[in-house]
């Protein structure tokens, strides 16, 4: 039987699924070997350092969290549809949400730094046109989501045996007519 040819690609998919199934945790050489099904010599000749392969898994993770929510957004209600989609996620694969959310971002000195790396203008300009406020006011409801919707996710991802998501939506909900109504209070005062 000829020796399979283990490739670069093969160890951080191999990486990838096994962050999947048990958190980044478990990315280890031997994990990965068993994995693939060879030794540890291949994979340690892809992967200098362990740190390196984890940046690479968490890099496969922000993609696939991108295309996740991409493909289950409702058009109709974006904006809630998004938020919704996150705690989706963080109910679906923990493991994945958790990476998502707690990799180390550089070159972070604010949220507004925080904002500008997590989330697109053009989003901003939608959701003030979807809810006829400011983009500067759409910016800071949507920063206010998306840091009310990590805490809950994070939440949702390591509680056991779990909180109903329905609970979940319910108080994603309250934060955002909330958060929209400070919004337009604010408006109303200028």
């Amino acid at each position: 039987m000829p020796k399979q040819r283990i490739t670069k690609e093969m160890v951080v998919n191999a990486a990838f699924e096994i962050a999947r199934d048990g958190g980044m945790e478990q990315v280890m050489v031997k994990n990965i070997a068993d994995k693939i099904g060879c030794s540890v010599q291949p994979i340690y000749s892809y992967c200098k350092n362990m740190d390196g392969l984890r940046m690479e898994v968490a890099g496969k993770v922000k993609i696939f969290v991108q295309e996740y929510i991409a493909t289950h957004i409702n058009k109709d209600d974006l904006f809630r549809s998004i938020g919704r989609n996150y705690i989706q996620l963080a109910k679906e694969e923990p493991n994945l949400f958790r990476i998502f959310i707690l990799h180390k971002r550089e070159g972070i000195a604010s949220l507004d730094d925080l904002y500008r790396t997590e989330a697109s203008r053009e989003l901003a300009e939608v959701i003030a046109e979807d809810l006829h406020i400011s983009v500067p006011a759409a910016r800071r409801l949507h920063l206010n989501m998306l840091i009310y919707t990590i805490g809950l996710g994070t939440v949702f991802s390591v509680t056991s045996p779990g909180i109903s998501a329905d609970e979940i939506y319910a108080q994603q909900e309250i934060a955002y007519e909330a958060f929209l109504k400070s919004e337009t209070d604010c408006r109303k005062e200028l």
